[in-house]
């Protein structure tokens, strides 16, 4: 009988057989450089198959994946290196190239390219060849998310956590081998990862895309008959707005589930009445991959959905701490055996937690029903796109800038991206800020979900004594203005 195909690419289909062979012949080739237990490789890739088999590979040596977005800048990857100290890189970026050599001791590379999963002869490993047992609660993936102080921290998940994750996800979107779902975001975000694992692990197909192209998703959701579809804000808007959505056929589509960012209600009820194709919203943290999701049978727009079984989760007051009355506003706060391990740099660790249960940063209420509602965020973290920007960061490339005397950077409401950027500048004496040129200035420096969407010009940054800047008083007098 031949083996099923797990895994769709462009014109190709692969098997597990296909995916194990790659993976072993990256991990053979990584041993030669002699990685092996605890390793931390570096990984910076677009959405491939030799993604997912070098995930496989790193993991089968008892070695820890770095994932770095295909989006960064050779200040982000370099900031990545020295606070992960990979001892070697796999990807297909230039700029992870660039890295690489630029490191002080030299970092092996492997290119992506060179590998090609399913053709014969093309990642053969030695007889012989034998893989360590790996501990359970050692390291097995460092993810980026950004601190509210400056430059992004590692999210350090073992194989524990991020398998507990998995199973988490897979119960609560009720994949089984039947389902059959395409994914377009990065995989080096912890929303992409997991849905390639949970995929592998339900043994779903999945259809991996180079990059988001509307027309190609929707095609493939008629092609393939794929029956669960993953969107974030932008995906779903777009979805909203296809001129010919009611030509297609999405019959096959169970339901699309909504992460990242909380539901735009307007553009999810257009896309189930252009449809018939109902919503899962659903909950998750790169810190604790799933937190809540709603039943798929019966979701509510209103809310992420019920804390998933397996995550404890608590409401505290923003001005004491203690647990608040079903329906009260405050910090949402979790447990599960999925959270992670730490961060990196370490000390950035205890602020996360208080009590033993980690602090979101995300403000809302819990009714007594256990339906969430997000409402706000209790950090200075802009979320775009799901992805997490630190203003300090932005801040810090502003301040480089020749023309910028001070500035401040903060997030106002955006329908497509949940969030934008928005940066305050003060000029020099005698200079002249062109809006134009500074948001460029920003997108050579940092990936684009970083790069402002606009400028407004301030005599000057409102402070408190301290230092701290009002952001708060930024927002009131230019989140919702288009002066520049």
């Amino acid at each position: 009988m031949t083996e099923p195909a797990v895994l769709a690419f462009e014109d190709r289909e692969f098997t597990l057989a296909d995916l194990d062979s790659c993976a072993d012949g990256i991990a053979h080739r990584l041993r030669a450089h002699d990685v092996g237990i605890g390793d931390r490789v570096a990984l910076m890739s677009s959405n491939r198959p030799e993604f997912v088999a070098a995930v496989q590979a790193v993991w089968r040596l008892g070695a820890v994946v770095v994932l770095m977005s295909p989006s960064w800048k050779r200040t982000e990857v370099d900031h990545a290196f020295g606070l992960t100290a990979p001892v070697a890189a796999v990807g297909d970026s230039p700029v992870l190239a660039e890295a690489v050599a630029g490191q002080d001791v030299p970092v092996p590379m492997l290119h992506l390219d060179e590998l090609h999963p399913g053709e014969s002869g093309s990642t053969d490993v030695p007889s012989g060849f034998t893989f360590p047992r790996v501990d359970r609660e050692s390291d097995a993936v460092l993810v980026f998310s950004s601190g509210t102080t400056g430059l992004p921290k590692a999210v350090r998940h073992t194989h524990a956590s991020f398998g507990a994750a998995v199973a988490h996800w897979r119960d609560a979107l009720a994949l089984t081998p039947a389902d059959r779902i395409q994914i377009v975001t990065p995989p080096s975000h912890i929303l992409g990862l997991l849905n390639i694992a949970t995929a592998l692990e339900a043994g779903a197909w999945m259809r991996l895309h180079h990059r988001f192209d509307l027309e190609t998703m929707l095609r493939h959701i008629e092609r393939d008959r794929i029956t669960v579809e993953m969107a974030v804000a932008p995906i779903a808007m777009a979805i909203a707005s296809y001129p010919g959505l009611e030509s297609l056929d999405l019959s096959s589509l169970r339901y699309i589930m909504w992460g990242a960012t909380p539901v735009t209600p307007s553009i999810a009820e257009t896309v189930t009445r252009r449809t018939g194709v109902p919503w899962v919203p659903a909950y998750g943290a790169s810190e604790i991959p799933v937190i809540a999701c709603n039943p798929i049978d019966g979701g509510r727009l209103d809310s992420v959905g019920r804390a998933v079984p397996g995550v404890e989760l608590r409401v505290v007051s923003l001005d004491t701490g203690e647990p608040v009355s079903p329906g009260e506003r405050g910090e949402i706060q979790v447990k599960s055996r999925s959270l992670m391990a730490g961060y990196l740099p370490a000390d950035a660790t205890a602020d996360a937690f208080t009590d033993g249960w980690y602090r979101t940063g995300d403000v809302g209420s819990v009714d007594e029903a256990g339906w969430i509602r997000i409402t706000d965020r209790s950090k200075e973290m802009i979320k775009v796109n799901g992805f997490q920007v630190a203003p300090a960061e932005v801040e810090a490339v502003l301040h480089g800038h020749p023309a910028v005397a001070d500035c401040a950077v903060f997030g106002v409401a955006d329908e497509a991206a949940g969030e934008a950027v928005v940066a305050a500048v003060t000029p020099c004496a005698g200079a002249t800020i062109d809006s134009g040129e500074i948001i460029g200035y920003v997108a050579e420096r940092l990936a684009s979900y970083k790069r402002p969407s606009r400028v407004v010009l301030v005599p000057e940054i409102p402070r408190l004594p301290s230092g701290k800047v009002l952001r708060r008083l930024l927002e009131e007098r230019h989140g919702r203005t288009s002066d520049e």
